[in-house]
């Protein structure tokens, strides 16, 4: 009867990146033990499946590794997990971007298009790109799953990180990347809370702080004027922060190296 109302009380909640596990936590405060089969499948779905999107892209982003990855995500999937908008508006000040070609990755990931993304302002779709990569690059997507692990981690290339980075902190002008959220989260102690404060991750409805949503219409800014220092690439906490805190805590970024340019 217990779990039967908490169910009733979670389905009228909506999901959101950084919903913290809590139904998990309660099962395993009453010693009933992982999901089974027995679990009811929406459930299930919000806090196994992956945030990535079915949307279309445009034909220059359809050549991508990753663009057979984003469309096999389900409506299931989408509506579970939620995700950010498939698209966003693109800047009206990169129309003569240099996109690099010279783009090292140690699995063979194509780059370009993340820099195409970047350089004409679809930071959405850049964001999208980025988490995708993620999968790939860690080793995810080879074990048949279509999200990180934070366990993962370890197995992403520093090479590749670092390409990515270089990408998001050239196009954002320093403002946006993994290595602007470290210092963030230095400045915050660790806190995650003080974190999301700080690089603009929560919102105020009256008096009540929430975090933002990237689900339906979404609240995150997808703007390099408009956005806090650190706003951009979004990092799930669907199943809790330790992902994004071995992402910021990944040796490539104990020195600068990542910040030099590969050579031509």
């Amino acid at each position: 009867q217990i779990l039967s109302r908490s169910f009733k009380r979670f389905d009228t909640m909506k999901p959101s990146p950084f919903l913290p596990s809590a139904l998990t936590l309660f099962l395993a405060a009453n010693s009933v033990g992982a999901f089974t089969t027995t679990t009811p499948q929406k459930w299930h779905s919000l806090l196994t499946t992956t945030t990535t999107t079915k949307a279309a892209v445009t034909t220059t982003r359809a050549a991508t590794s990753l663009a057979s990855a984003t469309a096999a995500s389900t409506d299931e999937e989408t509506e579970a997990a939620g995700v950010p908008p498939a698209t966003s508006e693109a800047s009206t000040n990169t129309e003569d971007a240099e996109i690099p070609t010279n783009l090292p990755s140690d699995c063979g990931m194509d780059y370009v298009p993340l820099a195409t993304m970047l350089a004409t302002g679809q930071l959405a779709e850049a964001d999208q790109f980025t988490r995708d990569a993620l999968i790939t690059i860690s080793g995810a997507k080879e074990k048949g799953r279509e999200f990180v692990y934070f366990t993962d981690v370890k197995n992403i290339p520093a090479k590749d990180l670092a390409t990515i980075e270089r990408l998001w902190n050239k196009f954002s002008g320093g403002k946006f990347g993994y290595s602007v959220q470290k210092k963030k989260w230095k400045q915050s102690k660790g806190d995650f809370e003080t974190f999301c404060r700080k690089i603009g991750w929560t919102t105020k409805d009256g008096e009540v702080e929430r975090k933002k949503r990237w689900f339906g219409a979404s609240e995150f800014i997808y703007d390099v004027k408009k956005a806090p220092e650190g706003h951009l690439p979004l990092t799930s906490a669907l199943r809790g922060t330790s992902l994004i805190k071995n992402l910021l805590e990944h040796p490539v970024w104990e020195n600068d190296d990542w910040k030099n340019e590969p050579e031509n």
